[in-house]
């Protein structure tokens, strides 16, 4: 759609020919699956209904060229599949989640729900009180459970396909500014197509 966009005449088929005779890998056709949200409002499968309804957060991995890891927690709204906030380090801890998540809110208001899985940073006490004083409904994923948590898995996949895979960071400072640069392309030029483009 990105190529479309810019004013090229081109379909799927043709950019899968071209894939093949390049080398590259066409990816497989995935048989759809059924829905995930119930009507119950359960819990787990909550359906975002509009802005700050509900958000959800993980955490992704990679490396600096030195072998370092570094670590990026993504903050997502799931109704305007909009990333709200990516924070890069070394290390996250709880505090570093509240701080994140704290500076959204300034912002962004409070959602109703939050959504992540059951990580450590994810239940820490201090997490879930700050949490329920601010007046946000904790949602917890089941363990083993990533579908759980669709939106933000499948953000994490685009991070890493459009930008991690494709990159060499050779310190922290060079990552946080390429990965920000990144989230703003995400939220506003790069076409989304669960809001139809």
């Amino acid at each position: 759609m990105e190529l479309q966009a810019a004013g090229w005449r081109i379909g799927k088929d043709r950019v899968e020919r071209i894939w093949r005779r390049e080398g590259l890998k066409v990816p497989q056709k995935q048989k759809p699956r059924g829905r995930l949200w119930l009507n119950d409002g359960s819990c787990v499968r909550l359906r975002p209904e509009r802005p700050n309804h509900v958000w959800s957060y993980d955490f992704v991995s990679t490396f600096t060229h030195d072998g370092r890891t570094v670590r990026m927690l993504n903050l997502i709204d799931e109704f305007t599949r909009e990333c709200l906030a990516i924070r890069v380090a070394r290390r996250i801890n709880s505090l570093g989640v509240l701080e994140t998540m704290a500076d959204v809110m300034l912002v962004r208001g409070i959602p109703e729900h939050i959504r992540s899985d059951n990580g450590p940073e994810m239940t820490a006490k201090i997490v879930r009180r700050w949490l329920a004083s601010v007046g946000a409904q904790t949602l917890y994923i089941a363990p083993g459970s990533p579908w759980e948590n669709g939106c933000c898995e499948s953000f994490n996949g685009k991070l890493h396909d459009e930008l991690l895979n494709g990159e060499i960071f050779y310190s922290l400072r060079e990552a946080q500014i390429v990965i920000e640069q990144w989230r703003k392309h995400y939220n506003t030029i790069r076409p989304h197509s669960s809001l139809g483009y």
